[in-house]
Parts: structure tokens; C-alpha cells; sequence
């Protein structure tokens, strides 16, 4: 019986690692997905100060950061790009000023590499996950 035990003791930490860095991505994805959406909704629509791209992209990453503070191994990066005139399907712009905004959500799991007997464990380098959103920078409310 020690012998089993001694067997089975490294394999049944290395799954607790897994579902444990399972458990805090899943829940760095759902703290993003609201914090992102709001943040666009809150400072990308209209930015203070200076009424341009790269400063709403600042703006916006600036929030999401604060508001992803208590996960220290997430990191988080906002790119905006436009929404091409007319595009796939016979579409047509609402609006010539539609802005994507596209925030990437990058968690680096705990710990990198485990080496017990008989047993590797090597976490993949980060996980990362992406919520987007498109919205008319200068009308507020235009969300689409």
C-alpha cells in the first residue's frame, strides 16, 4: 500500500495544478468578459482628453487593468481597428466611424514546470482569451 501510494501521490498533484489553473482561468475569463465590455462601453465610445484612437486604446487597457488587478498573472492588451465600408454579404457601415475593439485577455498559469518522480508537468506557456466589441467612437449609445 505505501508503494501505491507512492505511485499515485504525484500523479494526483500534478491533476490538482491542472484543475487548479482551470478554475482560475475560467475565472480570469469571466471577470474579463464584464470588465471589457464596460470599459469599451465607458472610455472607448468617447475618451477624455484627446478624441483619438490610440487614446481611447490607452484608456481602455488603462481600465482593464485596474479592474483585473487581484489576478496577478493575467496580462491584458486592447487593440482598435475599423470597420471596413461595405464588406462580406452585401453589408453596408452604419456609421464611417465603427471602431472594433479587440481586448485579449493572456493568463500565464502556476507553476511553469513541476518535476516530481515519475512525473512532468509543464504548463503551456499562457492561455489567452478574447472579448470584442464594435462601437461608434463619437455617438455614444451606438453600440453594434
Amino acid at each position: 500500500m505505501t508503494v501505491e501510494l507512492a505511485v499515485v501521490t504525484p500523479v494526483v498533484i500534478v491533476v490538482a495544478l491542472v484543475v487548479l489553473n482551470l478554475m482560475g482561468f475560467i475565472e480570469a475569463c469571466a471577470a474579463f468578459d464584464q470588465a471589457a465590455l464596460d470599459c469599451v462601453i465607458a472610455h472607448g465610445v468617447s475618451p477624455s482628453g484627446e478624441q483619438s484612437e490610440d487614446s481611447a486604446v490607452v484608456e481602455v487597457s488603462s481600465a482593464l487593468e485596474a479592474a483585473l488587478s487581484d489576478y496577478g498573472s493575467c496580462e491584458v492588451s486592447v487593440r482598435a481597428e475599423r470597420v471596413g465600408e461595405g464588406g462580406e454579404g452585401g453589408s453596408f457601415a452604419v456609421s464611417a466611424l465603427l471602431t472594433r475593439y479587440v481586448c485579449t485577455l493572456v493568463y500565464h498559469p502556476w507553476p511553469m514546470v513541476v518535476r516530481m518522480p515519475g512525473v512532468a508537468y509543464g504548463a503551456p506557456f499562457s492561455l489567452t482569451h478574447e472579448c470584442e466589441l464594435v462601437v461608434d467612437r463619437y455617438r455614444s449609445g451606438v453600440v453594434v
